[in-house]
């Protein structure tokens, strides 16, 4: 099987095609050095540019308590700086986000993502069933 050469080369176009399209796609390496430094200085900048915007939208507290927080869940902090992000951007905060209100936010996330559990327990019927 491996003896025939247009099996191969079919193959080869094959892998090359499946690798250019993995290549493609969002989060790959890019072909050369320079592109990549020049993206990860890019993804640094608008890190900092975040932490920037983040400092002056809220108070030292909340900061704290937001750090305290990325520690244990680094997805829920960042939805919660999203939303902050996100309504400074639009408008909606004219003052510095307290403590206090940081704990709302949390709750409103936390009511957003939390996971209904359901246990169903389904008995076998014939098999464990006893007749007697």
């Amino acid at each position: 099987m491996a003896d025939d050469p247009e099996l191969e080369a079919i193959r080869q176009r094959r892998m090359a095609q499946l690798m250019g399209q993995r290549g493609g796609a969002a989060g790959s390496a890019p072909a050369n050095p320079e592109e990549a430094a020049a993206q990860e200085e890019a993804r640094q900048a608008a890190e900092e540019q975040r932490r920037a915007m983040l400092v002056n939208l809220m108070q030292p507290a909340a900061r704290d308590r937001l750090a305290r927080i990325s520690l244990v869940k680094p997805d829920k902090a960042r939805a919660i700086e999203d939303m902050l992000i996100m309504a400074a951007r639009r408008g909606q905060i004219q003052e510095k986000v307290s403590e206090a209100r940081l704990i709302e936010l949390l709750e409103q996330v936390s009511e957003q993502t939390e996971k209904k559990t359901k246990v169903t327990i389904q008995r076998r019927r014939g098999a464990l069933d006893d007749d007697w």
